[in-house]
Order: structure tokens, then sequence, then C-alpha cells
């Protein structure tokens, strides 16, 4: 008969730091998106996250956090129903329009309203429209849970992504992957 070790009740104290963390975190590619709701006096509200990710196919469940210092962040508590925008490999420009905090994040921005008026922007590589399902306080980050009412894509686009602090948007694979399927047609 073996016995094991009592399981532990709490995690240790980190022995890194917060900045080892960072650059830790970003070494895992992702991609980008905007996501994107209407305020409580029907603002436009947008931000560039990549913290997304596919949660459940039945129901259709996705997942993104956002920070708790986030000025955005009762928009998006209290609101019914958001977008995620998966953003393509030309709207870089985007991207970092909407990551930069004190600018007008709208102007010119070709949009059109989705569920509950959520902003789906034009070009996206793909889009979820969602009900604010749930939503988890975890450290200092809110993670929200979106029901999937809606979903779109753009055959053929290829995506935006970010790793270790940058945005990519050249492709290697994708343009072999392109040649492979040329092959096929």
């Amino acid at each position: 008969m073996t016995s094991s070790a009592p399981r532990p009740t709490a995690a240790r104290p980190p022995g890194f730091s917060s900045r080892e963390f960072r650059d830790a975190l970003g070494m895992f590619a992702t991609g980008v998106t905007i996501v994107t709701a209407r305020g409580a006096q029907g603002e436009l509200v947008g931000m560039t996250a990549s913290s997304f990710n596919s949660v459940s196919l039945a129901p259709p469940l996705v997942l993104w956090s956002l920070a708790h210092k986030a000025s955005s962040l009762a928009a998006f508590s209290k609101g019914s129903h958001y977008a995620i925008n998966v953003l393509s490999a030309d709207q870089l420009a985007l991207a970092e329009r909407f990551a930069t905090p004190g600018m007008d994040r709208w102007t010119g921005v070709e949009h059109r309203p989705g569920i509950a008026g959520a902003p789906v922007l034009a070009g996206a590589a793909a889009v979820f429209e969602c009900f604010n399902r749930s939503q988890y306080v975890e450290g200092d980050h809110t993670i929200f849970v979106g029901e999937v009412e809606c979903c779109s894509h753009r055959a053929g686009a290829s995506p935006l992504l970010y790793h270790g602090g940058m945005f990519y948007a050249e492709h290697p694979l994708g343009a072999a992957a392109q040649y492979a399927q040329s092959r096929q047609n």
C-alpha cells in the first residue's frame, strides 16, 4: 500500500517577477480580437484583446478576459451582448488603434450593428456575437463567458497574430498551405 502526500490547499508563492510572467506568457502566440459592445448610453465600446478561447461546442461558448483597470469594464460587465471580432492580417492598424488608450477609436471605422447593437467590424476574419452569459472575477481580471448566438467567418482570411509583444501578419506556413490548396484544385 502506498500513501500519498496530502493535497496542498493553496499554491506556493511565485518564484518569479510580474515581468518574467508577462514575458513567458508572451511566448504563446495568439490571434488578435477586438471585443465590442454598446455602453449603457448607447456609446460604442471596443478594445483589442488576445485573451480569447473556445469553451464548448454545445452550447456554443467562448471566453475572453479583461483587466479590472480597463475603462470599458463597466460597459462589458453590465451589457447583455458583445461581439468578438477576430482580426485578419490586414487589420493591424485597427488592432493598434483599439489598443491605444485615450483616442477616438471609432471615427472612420466601418462597422454594422450586430445583436443588441454590438458593433461588428467590417473585414474581420471571424465574428462571434455573444450573449453575456457569465463572469468570473479571478486575480486582476474578469473572465467573460459568452454564449454565441451568431457567428460568421471570411474563408481564406489570414489571421493577425500576437507573439512576444509584437503583431505578426506574415504567414510563411499560410503561404505554403495556399500553395498546397491551389495544387488540389
